[in-house]
């Protein structure tokens, strides 16, 4: 899709962070931009930053509801007539040892991460194959394609994210939908609230893994995200694989040597090694990855 002004983008976890980042890309390359998030106020008040003379629309959804998305979906479409750009962004973490998991937070974290994408693919999918044009971005994490340890949780749901676009994409050649494309934007340390998101979990009588981890940790997580890439910097990149259909979108290509490591260690046969990547130019490697 080279020409994108003018054209409908959704995007859902766009009050912060990369969403907010993306929701301001389209806004500035000419597109009517769909808002979503689970955050109201904070949708509000990120929408009021788009560029001036943006159109935008902001619906509060829980992507992890079908129903929810679907209604999200029929009121871009009553806003603007169609869609042809969807970014399932919308992302929560967990940490911990995977054993240590409760129900609750796997609920959580499958509902919106996974789910919350599997909603959007079912809901848009078909519009864009009947219209022949458009883009799905899916928002995964380098802990898609690696798995690092004390993230088993947030890496079952990224994991799940990578095979389903690459299944999407597959798909769609099959059935002849050249117009459509597909992406899979797989972050490293990204400068969002990622680590905050323990803010929007349901109520539960089960202590979170934000809540259970060292407060040593909690900080040098902090840390790194806060030295992270630029969410606008990332954003570009997203506008720049729409435009020329690029499937895998990695923000971090000096880390593609873990990736390397992982696929041909499985190849070989050998068992997997402890994945770690760095925490910043120059700095010891640590287990890691945002999305």
């Amino acid at each position: 899709m080279e020409e994108v002004s003018g054209k409908v983008a959704v995007v859902t976890g766009a009050a912060s962070g990369i969403g907010l980042a993306l929701a301001t890309a389209f806004a500035g390359a000419g597109m009517k931009v769909v808002m979503a998030d689970i955050e109201a106020d904070a949708l509000e008040q990120a929408a009021a930053g788009l560029p001036d003379g943006a159109e935008v629309l902001t619906v509060v959804c829980d992507v992890a509801s079908a129903e929810q998305v679907e209604e999200m979906r029929d009121a871009a479409v009553d806003r603007f007539g169609t869609v042809h750009v969807v970014c399932n962004n919308a992302g929560v973490s967990a940490g911990g040892p995977i054993w240590l998991a409760g129900d609750d937070e796997w609920d959580w974290v499958l509902g919106v991460n996974l789910r919350g994408v599997i909603n959007g693919v079912r809901a848009f999918t078909p519009m864009l194959i009947e219209q022949d044009e458009g883009h799905i971005v899916n928002t995964a994490s380098m802990a898609g394609l690696v798995s690092a340890p004390l993230m088993g949780v947030y890496n079952v749901t990224k994991h799940g994210v990578v095979t389903l676009s690459e299944t999407l994409d597959a798909e769609l050649q099959m059935v002849g939908a050249t117009g459509v494309g597909v992406s899979v934007l797989c972050p490293g340390w990204v400068r969002t609230r990622i680590h905050e998101a323990g803010r929007n979990r349901p109520p539960s009588d089960e202590p979170s893994s934000v809540e259970t981890m060292d407060e040593g940790m909690r900080e040098f997580i902090a840390g790194v995200i806060a030295a992270g890439l630029d969410p606008a910097d990332v954003a570009a990149m997203v506008l720049h694989a729409v435009r020329t259909r690029q499937f895998y979108i990695l923000t971090h290509p000096d880390w593609a040597a873990f990736v390397t490591q992982r696929t041909d260690r499985i190849v070989a046969g050998e068992n997997p090694v402890v994945a770690s990547l760095p925490s910043g130019p120059g700095d010891e490697d640590v287990p890691a990855l945002e999305g």
